[in-house]
């Protein structure tokens, strides 16, 4: 089964930029997106042979999430934890027979940390959810959850330490997710690796130079490492200020 997952900053601008090219090209089981920034009816994509499901955020124009799948969930959440709803379009879980597919765009803090603590409360909710969810069967984690967890996920750690997506706490809150029961798939495969990133700047040959941050993820329950075939970071793939992630996991 092959996975994806993708912060498209805008699926209406991304489509425009060879997303649909990409999309037949992988021929994913699953393909996550983030930042979807759109509401119901802005954009028809006609993806024969895929269900889609899709959680808008109430603000237009802003967050979102989708997951495009060729397999029927036994059931769809778009909440946290007790929540049905989740007012910024940021999670949808998908129920399978072996596994739960949480994809999540994660709140981003803000450049002078005004967001910091609500999203300390986000991570602490959804690694309770995640926790609940991985008694009951395995969980694959995936999106773009804003944080680049040690020095080597960017390439200028020490000018960025305290900077939103790189504080101690928001690291924090990611080791203590990974000591509870969940591996970071990338990392598990590519441990010493500290030039691969998801995320570049869009000021002026940032990405061309590749000066980036990891901060997509594919996070699965430490159960499951033992299936994974393949991790990929997509990097060559434009459209969009983060690049593709994919997964590929072997059930037999």
């Amino acid at each position: 089964m092959k996975f994806i997952s993708w912060n498209v900053n805008g699926i209406r601008a991304c489509v425009k930029k060879g997303f649909m090219d990409y999309f037949k090209e992988m021929d994913a089981d699953f393909f996550c997106i983030q930042e979807t920034k759109c509401q119901d009816g802005q954009i028809d994509l006609p993806f024969e042979g895929y269900y889609q499901y899709w959680n808008y955020a109430e603000k237009k124009g802003y967050s979102g999430t989708a997951i495009f799948t060729k397999h029927e969930p036994l059931s769809i959440k778009y909440g946290v934890g007790e929540q049905e709803t989740e007012s910024e379009g940021r999670i949808i879980t998908l129920e399978y027979e072996k596994f739960y597919l949480v994809n999540v765009y994660t709140p981003n803090s803000k450049r002078d940390l005004a967001r910091l603590s609500e999203r300390l409360e986000w991570e602490d909710k959804l690694r309770d959810y995640l926790k609940q969810l991985d008694r009951m069967k395995p969980v694959i984690y995936c999106g773009d959850l804003n944080v680049a967890h040690e020095e080597k996920d960017l390439k200028n750690a020490k000018s960025n330490v305290g900077n939103s997506g790189f504080t101690f706490e928001e690291r924090g809150k990611m080791t203590d997710l990974l000591q509870s029961g969940f591996t970071d798939s990338y990392r598990h495969f590519n441990p010493e690796r500290d030039d691969a990133f998801t995320w570049w700047s869009y000021m002026n040959k940032v990405r061309e130079r590749n000066i980036g941050w990891r901060i997509d993820y594919f996070i699965v329950s430490n159960r499951l490492v033992e299936n994974v075939q393949n991790t990929e970071i997509h990097a060559h793939v434009l459209g969009s200020d983060h690049c593709p992630i994919v997964l590929e996991i072997d059930w037999e």
